[in-house]
């Protein structure tokens, strides 16, 4: 009894742990990210099919609630063309986190993309609403009001955008506004500023020097122009500017040795079959011109520059019914060019509808101002129909648009124009040189003119400033892609790039020179 009693007595007291309940496990809520690291992964690494199988996943265990799954699921839309699926899923990552303005920048750009401009100019204003210092949406919205016609809001919006972030796609755009609205100055301005911010960009440099092209400064254009090709030997543009230059000064086996090497970059570009043509057109291989004119004309049936070549060497060839074609088809595409007109109508006398070719010099005269070619080959057709009044009058009319361009610039004229205006005017007794003087040869321009338009810059022969419309209209935008940084719960979303449409500007080509002659 008494081992019992202090058996009893050593028992030690139970631990305050064990005392106290035991604590049951907490409940295990869903993480609404914990795979969005896994989702950037495979989206950066472009394993889409792998990229959505998780986001399929991961919206099944949120019950659709991940906004970055489906901001990266709307990504993978769009790139696959999915347009109008991408903007639903985008609208739904605008709902989810209403304050963001990264998901309205998104619902703007597939807008953009739908075509629904001004539901995209609304998105962007509510957008820059809550950021209010993102040169993406300011320069977005310029994009837009450009397709909206709207240019003064559009230069506003650039405008904004250079004040907060300096960037080549913003001067870009800013100078085809310029030139949309025919402002040659101003766009030069803007992109000289481009290139002297960001002075290796060969997209800049190279549209530069085809403006210097297009206004006839060539020292800048050659300037600009080597300046791309030493960042860039294999910039076509500039290989096909530079070709273009060479060929206007009649080297043109050195034109198409160039023309060679841009035909390995872009081999179905039609200003480069045209350039090539009109250089065979020069070294009078008049077959091989027909067969690269008709080659340029079937990747651009609507390019009336093309249209034009091909009647003039058709004419050159006295093939006056295929001539009559393609400067039909010229005219139906340019029906204020008077030049075409004048070329129409050589055409109609050869095919000896006489009526016809009367009615078209008329229209040619009534809108050309300046070329005294017009009124020369109208004062023929008159004098050999007998009516010597007419042709007096059309020859006095040629006399005054002589003295004018002799005023104006030194231009040489065409020595076959001269002899036939002064042939013509001994058969009109009015003097066999009123006007004209032997042309003289200018020692510091190599240039050959003709009389076919009232200043040098327009005489360019072979049409070989075509490219300087096709550079315009198609130069890449360049830009910088920031980079993203993983994360699990807050990462870094892939940007809603700058837009960068590609208006059609339109640049003043030069055409082929028309030296044709009645006779």
């Amino acid at each position: 009894m008494a081992e019992q009693r202090l058996v009893t007595r050593t028992q030690f007291p139970a631990s305050a742990e064990s005392l106290k309940p035991r604590l049951k496990k907490a409940p295990e809520f869903p993480i609404l990210e914990k795979q969005n690291w896994l989702i950037h992964l495979h989206y950066i690494r472009k394993d889409y099919e792998a990229c959505k199988d998780v986001i399929k996943e991961q919206l099944q265990e949120t019950q659709g609630l991940c906004e970055y799954a489906i901001y990266v699921q709307a990504l993978i839309f769009r790139l696959e063309g999915n347009i109008q699926e991408s903007l639903e899923l985008f609208q739904t990552c605008a709902v989810l986190s209403p304050q963001s303005a990264d998901n309205l920048k998104q619902v703007a750009r597939s807008l953009f993309l739908l075509g629904k401009h001004k539901a995209a100019t609304e998105v962007y204003n509510e957008a820059a609403k809550l950021n209010q210092k993102d040169w993406e949406i300011c320069h977005n919205l310029g994009v837009c009001y450009i397709y909206l016609k709207q240019l003064d809001k559009a230069q506003d919006q650039l405008h904004n955008a250079l004040h907060l972030n300096r960037h080549d796609l913003t001067y870009i755009m800013l100078g085809k506004i310029h030139l949309l609205e025919g402002d040659l100055d101003k766009a030069i301005e803007i992109y000289k500023k481009a290139v002297e911010f960001s002075p290796e960009n060969t997209e800049l440099l190279t549209t530069l020097g085809l403006l210097y092209l297009q206004l006839g400064i060539y020292q800048k254009a050659f300037e600009h122009l080597g300046n791309a090709l030493t960042y860039d030997p294999t910039n076509y543009k500039a290989i096909l500017a530079a070709g273009s230059m060479m060929q206007t000064h009649g080297d043109f086996d050195v034109a198409l040795t160039k023309y060679r090497v841009v035909a390995c970059a872009v081999p179905e570009s039609p200003p480069l079959w045209n350039n090539i043509g009109m250089c065979f057109f020069g070294k009078k291989k008049y077959v091989a011109a027909i067969s690269c004119l008709k080659r340029a004309n079937y990747l651009a049936p609507f390019d009336w520059k093309i249209l034009y070549n091909l009647g003039l060497v058709h004419l050159t060839m006295q093939q006056y019914a295929s001539a009559f074609h393609f400067l039909s088809a010229a005219i139906n595409f340019q029906p204020k060019m008077g030049e075409l007109y004048m070329l129409l109508a050589v055409a109609l006398t050869n095919l000896e509808d006489t009526e016809n070719a009367r009615r078209a010099y008329t229209e040619a005269v009534r809108l050309d101002k300046c070329n005294p070619l017009v009124n020369l080959n109208y004062a023929v057709l008159l004098y050999n129909q007998g009516e010597e009044r007419g042709a007096l009058a059309q020859y006095q009319e040629m006399e005054k648009k002589v003295n004018l361009l002799k005023d104006s610039s030194s231009l040489e004229f065409d020595p076959e124009m001269v002899e036939m205006a002064q042939k013509l005017g001994a058969a009109l007794q009015v003097g066999e040189a009123l006007v004209w003087t032997k042309p003289v040869k200018d020692p510091k321009s190599k240039q050959r003119t003709t009389s076919t338009s009232k200043a040098a810059s327009f005489q360019q022969p072979l049409g070989s400033n075509q490219a300087l419309g096709q550079a315009m209209s198609s130069a890449a935008a360049y830009r910088k892609l920031p980079s993203g940084a993983g994360g699990t719960s807050q990462l870094t979303r892939p940007p809603s790039l700058p837009l960068e449409p590609e208006p059609t500007v339109e640049a003043q080509p030069t055409e082929a020179s028309a030296q044709i002659r009645e006779k």
